[in-house]
């Protein structure tokens, strides 16, 4: 299996400082050096380039750092594009989550993709919605073809609309959905699998709907897991912990699963903020979780 790191040190989208030296984390925790060792051929590409936060304008305070988020997220879809051209799988390290606007979008060149939305949030907000004007709580919505129009289309470098179809789209350990994000996602077809579905049906049950889900009438999959959406007992460096999210093994077992599909085509790790971990731990969980995806060799081709 050939696989491309791709770093992106982007915190733009958050509200709090520190996601951009999560690329930096998750390397120094020995990801290339693990993936080598079971056997992968890994391409470490870097870094995307990120201008420096104290350069940029804030902008639209429903739609902060709008235009360098965006500049960010063209430059990272051509990157996941290319190395799917090339028949390699990405592993974006973020960084905080609205970088999946650019990954997302470059896996969905040419194919048609099933999303698993490993997170405690929706990421559903749009710039009417958002109580923040956080962007990374809005790249779902708009990867739906939700909320303005310059996300949407990466200023009109993509078209219009859904690049992925809702109706392939599962979100994974939610537990903290905003009023109007809780209204437009029910209206939206994503389906949406909470802690508490968790609890009443277990994990494995849970991600066998989501891969149902994903890959009805698709190419492959694409998973996008949001560190945040483990409990922060196990996963405290990130930068909106929610109490409750899903213990070490249950992640273990549902990126597994998704592994054992042979239909991924790439993976996110993000929001994963050094300041405020133990010891990089989480970190060290987000290279582990890259073994599970990875380090089976039961990866089928593209």
């Amino acid at each position: 299996m050939q696989l491309d790191l791709i770093g992106v040190p982007l915190d733009f989208g958050a509200g709090r400082r520190g996601v951009d030296m999560g690329p930096s984390a998750i390397r120094y925790a020995g990801l290339r050096q693990g993936l080598e060792a079971l056997g992968l051929d890994v391409t470490d590409y870097g870094n995307i380039a990120v201008p420096l936060a104290e350069t940029c304008q804030v902008g639209d305070p429903k739609l902060k750092y709008m235009e360098p988020i965006i500049g960010v997220a063209q430059r990272l879809a051509e990157r996941v594009a290319n190395t799917l051209a090339e028949g390699r799988l990405p592993l974006v390290l973020g960084g905080d989550h609205s970088l999946a606007l650019g990954s997302v979008i470059g896996a969905a060149r040419g194919r048609k993709l099933g999303l698993i939305w490993l997170d405690a949030h929706g990421d559903f907000n749009t710039h009417e919605t958002s109580p923040s004007g956080n962007i990374h709580g809005m790249p779902l919505a708009a990867l739906c073809g939700y909320g303005a129009s310059a996300l949407v289309t990466l200023n009109h470098g993509v078209p219009e609309g859904p690049k992925v179809d809702p109706h392939n789209i599962a979100i994974i350990g939610a537990r903290d959905i905003d009023p109007e994000e809780r209204r437009l996602l029910r209206s939206s077809g994503v389906a949406v699998y909470s802690m508490e579905a968790i609890d009443r049906l277990g994990i494995n049950e849970v991600v066998h709907r989501a891969i149902e889900t994903a890959c009805r009438g698709t190419d492959g999959i694409y998973l996008s897991l949001d560190l945040d959406g483990i409990d922060p007992m196990f996963a405290p460096g990130v930068g909106t912990p929610v109490p409750g999210g899903l213990t070490f093994r249950e992640a273990h077992l549902a990126v597994e699963l998704l592994a054992e599909t042979k239909r991924l085509v790439g993976m996110d790790l993000v929001e994963v903020n050094p300041i405020l971990d133990r010891t990089n731990m989480t970190a060290e969980l987000a290279v582990q979780l890259a073994f599970s995806a990875f380090g089976k060799r039961i990866w089928g081709t593209l």
